[in-house]
Formats: C-alpha cells, sequence, structure tokens
C-alpha cells in the first residue's frame, strides 16, 4: 500500500522555459571531464598516469580514505590530462572519447540469486557505489556501512528540471534491476517517490515501497522524503540515489557493461534548443547546448541548486539539467518601490504577481540587493516543511556551534533543503553555503 507524502509549506515556483519531452541523440563528447568536486568531500588517489589507455568502466582514481571508494572511467579512451590547482589539488581529469567505445566487462549477475555481501562487493569494487550517497553530510556512501534505508526520488519539485519518469520510461528493465540489487544493501526499506498524480509505471515497481507525493517545492527532495518517513538521529545512515543512477546500476548488472549515460534536458528561456539529450555523464557543455542568447549563465543543474559553468566547460556528473537563463546584471530603477515591476514573481505581495499563482515567469540572476541583517520575519520558515527552526540553525552553523547544530536537526538537512530560502529571504545571505560549511565542521569534528 502506498505511503501518502504530503506537505503544505513551500512555494511552487512555475518558470518559463521548460524542456520539450522529445529525446535527442546530443553529439559525441570529444572529452569527458571527471570532477572530483562532483563526488564532495572525495580526496582522489591517481590509478592512471596521463597518456595511459582505458576502457569503459575502468578505475581512474579512488578515494584517499577508503579504497572501496572508487570513480571509473565513463568511455573508453585516452587519460588526456590531469589538471591541478593550488598545492597540486585534483581539478579535473580530461579523458579522451574514443570513436569507438570499448566496455570493461564485469559479468552478469542476479542480484535477487546472488548473497547481499556478494552484490555489495559488486557495485563498490565496480565503481557504482560512487552513485550512492550519505545522509547525513550528503558523502559518497561508506562501503563499511549499512544503511537503515535507502531513498530514490523520481518526482523532483525543483522548476525547470527534467522529469524522471520520462527519462526512464525506455529503462524500466534497468530500472527495476537496480532497486533489486539497492535491497541488497539495506536491512531495512528502499523508497521510491513518485508524483501522487501521475498514473506513472513507477508505481508499479516492484521490492519498494512508493511514496505518494503531493504539495509544492521541496515536497519532492530526498530530505522531505526521510522527514516524513523515518527521520534521522544521530549514528544512524540512509542512503540516497538518483532514478537515473539506478538504472545505470541495473544496467550493469544486467549486461556486464558500465553505461554512464546521462539524459540531459536543456531548459531556461536563453537556450534555444531545449529537448532531452542522450550523452554521457562528464561531457563537455557544447555538445548538449548549440544555441543560446547572449549575456546568459549556464547552470548544470537547476536554478536552485545548480553551478555555474562555462560554454566550454563540462556536465556536473549528477545533473539532468543544463539550465540557461538571463544574466541580472542591469539595475532595476525604482526597483524598491512596491507594485512597479507586476511581471516579477513576488511571496511578499511586492508585486501584483501573488493574484496569479498559476501564471509562469521569466526569471533571470538579480538577486535584487546586496546582503543584509537577518532579521526574525517568519520568511524562512514559511518555506521550511522540516520540523525545524532554519534560521537559528543557520545562525549555528555561521558560529560553528556543534552542541546547537545537533540539537537544532543538522543531521536531517542538506544545502538543498535550504535553497528555496536561499530564493525568498530578504536577508540575501547565502543559506546553501552556509548549511554546507556547518556540514563540514561536523563530518570533521563528528564523523
Amino acid at each position: 500500500m502506498p505511503t501518502d507524502v504530503k506537505i503544505k509549506k513551500g512555494l511552487r515556483l512555475n518558470l518559463k522555459g521548460e524542456a520539450t519531452k522529445t529525446f535527442e541523440q546530443a553529439e559525441k563528447s570529444k572529452t569527458i571531464a571527471l570532477r572530483p568536486a562532483n563526488f564532495y568531500s572525495l580526496v582522489p588517489k591517481m590509478v592512471l598516469k596521463e597518456g595511459a589507455k582505458l576502457k569503459a568502466g575502468d578505475e581512474v582514481f579512488f578515494s584517499k580514505y577508503s579504497d572501496k571508494t572508487r570513480v571509473v572511467s565513463p568511455v573508453s579512451g585516452t587519460l588526456k590530462e590531469v589538471r591541478r590547482g593550488a598545492k597540486r589539488k585534483i581539478l579535473d581529469v580530461i579523458i579522451e572519447a574514443d570513436e569507438t567505445q570499448e566496455y570493461k566487462d564485469f559479468g552478469v549477475m542476479d542480484p535477487l540469486k546472488s548473497d547481499s555481501s556478494e552484490v555489495k562487493e559488486r557495485i563498490f569494487s565496480t565503481g557504482l557505489g560512487i552513485l550512492l550517497n550519505q545522509r547525513p553530510y550528503n558523502v559518497p556512501a561508506n562501503a563499511d556501512d549499512t544503511p537503515k534505508a535507502i531513498y530514490i526520488s523520481a518526482y523532483n519539485t525543483a522548476p525547470l528540471t527534467g522529469s524522471a519518469e520520462f527519462i526512464l520510461k525506455d529503462r524500466v528493465e534497468f530500472f527495476q534491476a537496480g532497486i533489486n540489487a539497492l535491497t541488497k544493501l539495506t536491512g531495512g526499506i528502499v523508497y521510491l517517490g513518485v508524483d501522487k498524480q501521475s498514473a506513472s509505471f513507477l508505481k508499479d515497481i516492484e521490492n519498494v515501497e512508493v511514496l505518494n507525493i503531493s504539495g509544492p517545492h521541496p515536497a519532492g527532495n530526498v530530505g522531505t522524503l526521510i522527514h516524513e518517513t523515518e527521520p534521522m538521529n544521530r549514528g544512524e545512515r540512509v542512503w540516497t540515489v538518483n532514478p537515473e543512477d539506478v538504472a545505470i546500476i541495473g544496467e550493469q548488472f544486467k549486461t556486464g557493461k558500465y553505461n554512464a549515460q546521462r539524459t540531459v534536458a536543456v531548459t531556461g528561456t536563453s537556450a534555444k534548443n531545449r529537448l532531452y539529450f542522450k550523452t554521457i555523464a562528464g561531457s563537455e557543455v557544447k555538445s548538449v547546448l548549440k544555441d543560446f542568447e547572449d549575456n546568459s549563465r549556464i547552470i548544470s543543474g537547476n536554478v536552485l541548486t545548480g553551478e555555474k559553468v562555462e560554454a566550454d566547460g563540462y556536465l556536473n556528473f549528477f545533473a539532468n539539467e543544463l539550465t540557461v537563463i538571463p544574466e541580472g546584471n542591469e539595475y532595476r530603477m525604482f526597483g524598491w518601490l512596491p507594485f512597479k515591476d507586476n511581471n516579477i514573481h513576488s511571496m511578499s505581495k511586492t508585486s501584483l504577481s501573488w493574484l496569479f499563482p498559476k501564471k509562469k515567469y521569466e526569471v533571470n540572476t538579480n538577486i535584487n540587493g546586496e546582503e543584509r541583517a537577518l532579521v526574525v520575519t517568519g520568511e524562512m520558515e514559511e518555506v521550511m516543511p522540516l520540523d525545524i527552526f532554519p534560521m537559528q540553525l543557520i545562525k549555528a552553523c555561521m558560529a560553528g556551534d556543534i552542541e546547537k547544530m545537533e540539537s537544532l536537526g543538522i543531521y536531517e538537512v542538506v544545502p538543498e533543503d535550504f535553497a528555496l530560502i536561499d530564493y525568498t529571504n530578504t536577508s540575501k545571505i547565502e543559506a546553501q553555503s552556509i548549511i554546507r560549511s556547518g556540514l563540514d565542521i561536523m563530518l570533521t569534528e563528528v564523523g
């Protein structure tokens, strides 16, 4: 029997620039980038040197702190360059892709007929473990842990995001195989969040507990699902997986090949080719983005949590969106006057946009002001469905107070849970960055 997850606090952001639900094969990316920064907290140790030949699935680097946390190549080709920064920190590992792809053969395995230890060994030894994230801290999963539950959200309520249901419609068999493998990693439940209003094939997936999601963003966030089903306490671990990564895991079990296919929805009003492109994780931005307006910002991810990338850069390894919106580098004359710009979305009713909740708006990157003092207004609580005090937690993170962070629920949150606070609060603080710094303190001091 499916469980309903319904929230009332939050915000429905209706923005212009959605991708048309049509698949297109992206231009083949000549090079692929593996960026350690995409695997937060991972300090890489290289396995191969520049010039080495490799197949898709060959190990490229592993974590300094655990050789079971491995990153493998998404393509076959040549390790072209290891880009380093200050103190020889590895920034990018660039792989030049072959014209014809070769795959390392891991062999076929039926997870339902295999022992849990065998499935776990397979996942972490073949580089699939990097697709699993651990809560708390939102870092790569530790192979030595056993999570109390595993969560997958196939309903992203953030604006201008790709539809997981559409992305997975041709990969249902692999998705089911991936679910079967994940059930062997936990003694608890594998939860799958879906849109309650949709007659989705995902509701028929076996070996999961379906969560019917309804409500405004962040209803579809994994953090919301955890909070509503099995809230976390100190010392507990849960793992989370992106829907398309479940299909990657399943395909490797069924075919023996590591196929790091990434479906990227190109969205945003500045992009002219708003479609779903099939490419490879870590591909060049220009392989999917051909035509966009000048003076635009390219974001790998969605408008709330994505990262800025350049046109000659690379996609985030995990992102299913590439969003292009206008740069907000123009001042608004008398922008502080209420009811002057009624075409701008507002939560504070300083424009008449609140009278038209279903209207779609065009946004840019302008934050309409500079950082100001934190004032108790209740704004943050309006968009925070979790049972926490967001402003007090932000202050505790800024102060680095470990005891207060613990008592205020730091283990339950990750930066994306505070994305709407970044968007709505009048103080203009970077709440997501502050929460990330607080999590880093906890990771270092508590572990």
